[in-house]
Formats: structure tokens, sequence, C-alpha cells
């Protein structure tokens, strides 16, 4: 038996590259986005009474992995992408229909758009349902979650060259929220997991909205390096 999806919509937000991606939402993420919906879903009625709930669930697609199939067995960051367990032990993005689930807090409706913070998704990625929270069902107070038990800490501190520093005042008239998106997203550190226990000497580069910025990696310190527009 098969069944086929319509979303409801997309997300816009900051991330336009997989690499930059807080790993787990809300949790992790300071970054906002907005949902654009589709011309088939009738916002008024069906958004009618969501802004008495402060956090929702978004249902979603990992559309830039459906074309590779899915994994029996992968490998967790929090694992140190060495072990390997089976996909739904996990969250791996790579899983047999292609669904992902986040939670993020209401901000409400502007216009159109719902805003919400504390995203962890591509920008563009396809909504195929939103929920609301609900705190007495869906926080569980005695789980367990084996090897992701605990929130990890971030692990690197971060600074800023000088002339990433004078670029950075720049862009920030664009978008105000950059200083912090940048300081969330790079003292998780988003490298590979294997090269996070190794001297690594690599010049990395993350994209954030219409911008890039290069950075290094020194023992516990990110240093952003510079700062730029993505030319198109």
């Amino acid at each position: 038996m098969t069944h086929s999806i319509t979303p409801i919509g997309h997300i816009l937000t900051p991330f336009t590259q997989k690499f930059s991606i807080p790993r787990q939402g809300l949790s992790l993420s300071c970054a906002s986005g907005e949902i654009v919906f589709s011309e088939h879903i009738d916002i008024a009625q069906s958004l009618d009474g969501i802004e008495a709930f402060s956090h929702l669930w978004l249902l979603f697609l990992f559309h830039e992995n459906l074309a590779q199939g899915y994994k029996t067995k992968v490998r967790p960051p929090r694992l140190g992408g060495n072990k390997k367990i089976g996909v739904f032990a996990s969250r791996s993005s790579f899983r047999p229909n292609g669904i992902g689930m986040s939670v993020v807090k209401n901000l409400g409706m502007k216009g159109q758009r719902l805003q919400v913070q504390g995203v962890d998704l591509l920008s563009n990625t396809p909504i195929v349902d939103i929920k609301p929270y609900l705190p007495y069902a869906d926080s569980v107070a005695q789980a367990s979650a084996g090897f992701a038990q605990e929130k990890p800490k971030p692990p690197l501190t971060l600074k800023f060259s000088t002339q990433a520093a004078q670029k950075l005042v720049l862009h920030q008239a664009c978008y105000p929220a950059l200083t912090t998106l940048i300081h969330n997203t790079l003292s998780q550190d988003p490298r590979p997991s294997y090269k996070k226990h190794k001297q690594d000497n690599k010049i990395y580069f993350m994209q954030l909205y219409d911008i890039e910025l290069s950075f290094c990696v020194m023992a516990s310190t990110a240093e952003v390096i510079d700062i730029y527009p993505i030319l198109t």
C-alpha cells in the first residue's frame, strides 16, 4: 500500500546549506523561520486558534535526501560518527520515508506567514503538517534517551578576526540577529564528528542567509576569518 503526501507549504530559514544546521532544533537553535503556505491551504480557517499554543510540531520532508534512499544503519554524531546503530534508533535524515519532525516556538502570524523560532531546517524545506505541542502529552518526565540523554554542551568558544568583526557590523544592518546566530551555530561545532578530537588545520566555509563565512578551529576555539556576500 502506498500513499502520496502534498506539502502544505515550505519554510524559509537562514540555513541555505546542510552543513550549518543545528542538530536538534529548539533545544540547540536560536534561528527563526517563517512558513509560507501553499495556495490550496485556507490560511484563515486552517490556522484559526493556533495562537493559543506556545509551541508547535512541524512535520517535514528531508527533500534533499529523498533521491539517495535510506540506510538501515547510521552513525549518530553523538556517538562520535563511528559506531553504527539502526536507523529507527536515531534521528538520521536518511529514513525510509524521509519524514522529519521538530518542535518550534510559535511567534504568531505575520501577514499570511507563520513565524517560528528554534528551527533546524534547511531553507525551502517542504512542510507536510503542523500540530500543537501539548505539554501534558508530549513531555514525559521519566523518559530515557539512550546515547542522547543529556543536552550536549557547546564545545567551542568563538572569536572574530579584525576583518570579520568589521564586516559583521555591516551585515547586521540586514540581519540584526546575525551575531547571535553565528555564535549559536559555531559554538556547537558543525564539523564532522571524526574531526573534533584531532588537530584540524582546514578552513571551513558556512552559509547563512545570502552570506558566507570562513572559519577554522584551534583547540576549543572557532575563529571566524572572513565574512562576505554570496555572489549569484
